[in-house]
């Protein structure tokens, strides 16, 4: 595949058509769509089977070629795709092999026999994958696929709290840079995040970046939190109001948020916790209609394994998790680009506030 003749290949036209938000059309050369054949229909078609739930039948010949030739390509490279909760379904149940909330990735890279480790979800994933996979090539589709939550800290930000508040451990979300990692005491996720900071055995932590996750935990914990004013960008636009409104001519209505929403959100749920939380709590109370106050697109993965649950799905959309596409997933398993490379220094630094994290769950 050489063409340039453009932009936008028509997978993501397809995609921009549903209104996700993509890459601008300046920044990424586009990769000519691929044919559709009778050969391709039918080697793909127990995958299709599988997501049909969640990808329209007439889209399917638009990722179809794409699907097949990235299958192909991993086998070639012995390639593992691990895929964020997030990604849109025809990632999610057409190409990844591993899937989960970020826990379950970091988890999951580590074990993966492979040569090649392509992270689809966001850079800081990918810099965790490598932190874990230091001899291994670890590439993402695209390197611009950022966080506001991982932008909203920095090192220096991390050495300032610690000077601020001397003896005070410091607990660092996942979703924050190597840079980051190498500065703190341990990780946690939304998942672990309690159970990390009760097995300090401390009256009080620092907990970055997530304002609302700090506050979250400080919830259902007895010890201190001093907290950061970062913010993800798809949770912080839930409100209460919304839940209410939700409710209304709902009835009996689950409401699950994820613990990054402001705690006015998190106090009308039902539920609150992490995306595999989510996942084992439909599917332990089966309810007949749920919302999952979270990314658009973990609805839409999830609704495939309850089919007969029926999901309302407010869409926030997470920009960065969209920038990664079928076409650039196949151009980066193509060119090994784009390569996550982390300094060695920070990378064992880090190393050891993720095995600290990775020890206790």
């Amino acid at each position: 595949m050489n063409g340039t003749k453009g932009f936008f290949s028509e997978l993501e036209k397809a995609q921009d058509a549903r209104g996700i938000l993509i890459a601008a059309p300046t920044e990424v050369p586009m990769i000519e769509s691929l044919p559709f054949t009778p050969e391709i229909a039918e080697r793909t078609r127990p995958i299709y089977e599988r997501a049909k739930a969640a990808i329209p039948a007439a889209e399917w010949p638009l990722y179809a070629p794409y699907v097949d030739a990235i299958n192909r390509l991993k086998r070639e490279r012995n390639a593992v795709i691990l895929a964020h909760n997030y990604q849109t379904p025809e990632i999610f149940h057409g190409v990844a092999d591993i899937v989960g909330d970020s826990l379950q990735l970091a988890r999951e890279a580590q074990r993966a026999d492979a040569d090649v480790i392509l992270v689809s979800g966001v850079h800081f994933m990918g810099e965790t994958a490598k932190i874990l996979n230091p001899t291994r090539t670890v590439i993402v589709p695209d390197a611009r696929a950022g966080c506001s939550l991982a932008e909203s800290i920095t090192a220096a930000d991390v050495r300032a709290l610690r000077a601020k508040h001397p003896g005070v451990p410091i607990v660092t979300y996942v979703n924050t840079s190597a840079d980051v990692k190498a500065e703190s005491d341990v990780c946690c996720t939304s998942s672990n995040a309690v159970k990390v900071v009760e097995s300090l055995g401390v009256p009080r932590v620092i907990m970055i970046p997530d304002e609302f996750l700090a506050h979250y935990v400080a919830s259902q914990t007895s010890v201190e939190i001093i907290s950061w004013q970062g913010h993800c960008e798809v949770h912080e636009r839930f409100r209460a109001i919304d839940v209410e409104r939700l409710r209304e001519g709902e009835e009996g209505l689950l409401v699950i948020a994820h613990p990054e929403c402001p705690p006015d959100v998190i106090a009308a749920a039902d539920f609150a916790g992490s995306t595999a939380a989510m996942i084992d709590f439909v599917r332990d109370r089966a309810p007949q209609r749920v919302v999952l106050l979270t990314e658009c697109s973990m609805s839409d993965n999830v609704a495939v394994q309850f089919p007969n649950v029926a999901f309302v799905r407010p869409c926030n959309l997470c920009p960065h998790m969209k920038r990664n596409t079928l076409p650039k997933i196949l151009r980066a398993l193509e060119t090994l680009q784009d390569e996550i490379l982390v300094e060695e220094d920070v990378r064992v630094r880090a190393l050891a506030a993720v095995e600290r994290m990775m020890a206790i769950v």
